[in-house]
């Protein structure tokens, strides 16, 4: 049954949207594992509407860092996204770039090494300008290196433009 899925495209494509039906056509009942911190209101605001967006059938499980830490054998996981999740170890981390990547692909390969289809969620926040902003580099570095990653671990890659669906791998 495990499989891995990797949805990424820009923002605003129909990243999250698309992942969310692709999971109900999976499962009846999947999981929606949400990485993100909650860092002003507005974000909270983000939140609230994705959240009211799904419906019961969703197991809804929030989750910053450890996701390994929930025993998902048998479900269908939706992970939205994996640029939170690799936020919340930068942070963690100083802005370390290589402690950051190795803790990442550390749990990613904790987390999937269950019996489950699991559907990541991620930016291509590289395909633009180089920032003027250091920080903004070495996370920019550390995403693409984050999803080349998982993209070299999926068995499908599904890039979202526009909100049309473009498989990829």
């Amino acid at each position: 049954m495990k499989r891995i899925i990797l949805i990424t495209g820009g923002a605003r494509s129909g990243k999250s949207s698309y992942a969310e039906k692709r999971a109900l056509t999976l499962s009846p009942n999947p999981v929606y594992m949400a990485t993100a911190r909650i860092w002003d209101e507005e974000f909270r605001q983000r939140v609230l509407r994705h959240q009211e967006r799904r419906g019961p059938e969703w197991t809804n499980i929030e989750e910053e860092k450890v996701l390994s830490q929930h025993q998902l054998d048998g479900r269908v996981v939706l992970i939205d996204c994996v640029t939170l999740w690799c936020t919340n170890f930068f942070f963690d981390l100083n802005a370390d770039v290589d402690q950051t990547l190795k803790a990442v692909r550390e749990e990613f390969d904790r987390f999937t090494h269950q019996d489950a289809i699991f559907l990541f969620v991620t930016n291509e926040i590289g395909c633009g300008a180089t920032s003027e902003n250091e920080i903004q580099r070495k996370f920019t570095d550390l995403q693409g290196w984050v999803n080349q990653y998982i993209a070299s671990q999926a068995d499908e890659v599904i890039l979202m433009v526009a909100g049309i669906p473009m498989k990829v791998k």
